[in-house]
């Protein structure tokens, strides 16, 4: 069998090592011939690939990135397009079947796995691996790159606790997570913030700044807020700007803002992150080994599997407000900022 791999949307720490975990598979354990391709669809496109072997799969474990770049090209997205390119789904199938490939690997996000669905609509044999450091791929307990992310941002936090101690300050620090809150919520718990700010709960500014006076009454003089750059806020203003011009001129106390930014999907993924990828990798090859395409790979309470590509694309995993580490953090005194009804 020959099959292609690409890696599309942002990129991730765990990309590589999961090139690794299907591309050796394929390789060592089944006797494929497996094609990298550049640059996520746009190197179908361009039929832009290159044949990997053992040697060029040694030594990507734990590397940050990908090998063979990525891209935000979505061909379905209905756009004006020169004549070459005004039908890209019909070249990708056609490259597709120049390039002589029985499977086509998709690792990518949310974007990246209702492309791979629609893709298998027209036919051809496609398998999903999820990847995302936001970790709202629905279908799957986890995405790799998530656990890297959440020990980058909780370092940061840690961090900052001792300059707001020494200040006295609030110090507002923003995480990524345009629609989800995982980020915020797991290292924000992790980081001992005292509130955590995500995009599933409606917060009140209200709420914030008295969860902030009520620690200074009890002798606390600075406060760590984590939030999640999705946040909605009445303001014009980027939300940890608002947020952090709300409380200082509510509570009087000197607040000063840090955003992370793209270091949270930077350098080396963490082990957990190397091992999920791995595994999931090597899940993939075996599916196309069954023939089970059509299907992306998940882990499910601790094992791995995979479910249809169709009831994966267009969902989006949230944080429920009864998760338990909410609920725990309610518990213990974290604020979310909370509505009240």
């Amino acid at each position: 069998m020959k099959i292609g791999i690409l890696s599309s949307g942002g990129d991730c720490p765990g990309i590589n090592a999961t090139i690794r975990g299907v591309g050796k598979t394929a390789l060592m354990n089944y006797g494929m011939t497996v094609l990298g391709i550049h640059n996520g669809f746009a190197g179908l496109m361009d039929i832009d690939v290159e044949e990997l072997s053992e040697r060029s799969l040694s030594g990507i474990l734990n590397l940050g990135g990908t090998i063979l770049g990525t891209s935000r090209e979505k061909p379905f997205r209905k756009m004006t397009a020169p004549p070459d390119r005004d039908n890209k789904p019909e070249m990708i199938g056609l490259h597709y079947h120049t390039l002589g490939l029985d499977c086509l690997v998709c690792i990518g996000g949310n974007g990246t796995q209702k492309t791979a669905d629609k893709l298998s609509r027209m036919g051809l044999n496609v398998i999903g691996v999820p990847k995302t450091i936001d970790n709202d791929v629905w279908g799957t307990d986890i995405t790799f790159g998530f656990d890297t992310a959440v020990n980058i941002a909780t370092e940061a936090i840690d961090r900052l606790h001792s300059t707001a101690s020494a200040h006295k300050r609030v110090m507002v620090v923003e995480v990524m997570g345009h629609h989800a809150g995982w980020i915020a919520l797991y290292a924000g718990m992790a980081g001992g913030a005292d509130v955590i700010l995500i995009p599933e709960i409606k917060f009140d500014i209200r709420k914030v700044n008295e969860a902030i006076l009520e620690r200074s009454r009890r002798g606390k003089p600075y406060s760590i807020v984590v939030l999640a750059e999705g946040i909605r806020v009445n303001s014009k203003k980027r939300p940890v700007d608002y947020v952090k011009r709300s409380i200082e001129e509510a509570t009087q106390i000197e607040t000063r803002e840090t955003v992370l930014g793209y270091i949270q999907r930077g350098g080396n993924p963490s082990p957990f992150d190397r091992n999920l990828a791995t595994r999931l990798g090597g899940h993939a090859t075996e599916l196309i080994v069954e023939k089970a395409f059509g299907r992306m790979v998940c882990l499910r309470d601790g094992r791995i599997s995979s479910l249809p590509l169709a009831e994966v694309s267009g969902k989006l995993k949230r944080v429920t407000p009864d998760h338990d580490l909410i609920v725990q953090g309610r518990r213990m005194g974290i604020s979310f900022g909370e509505k009240d009804g």
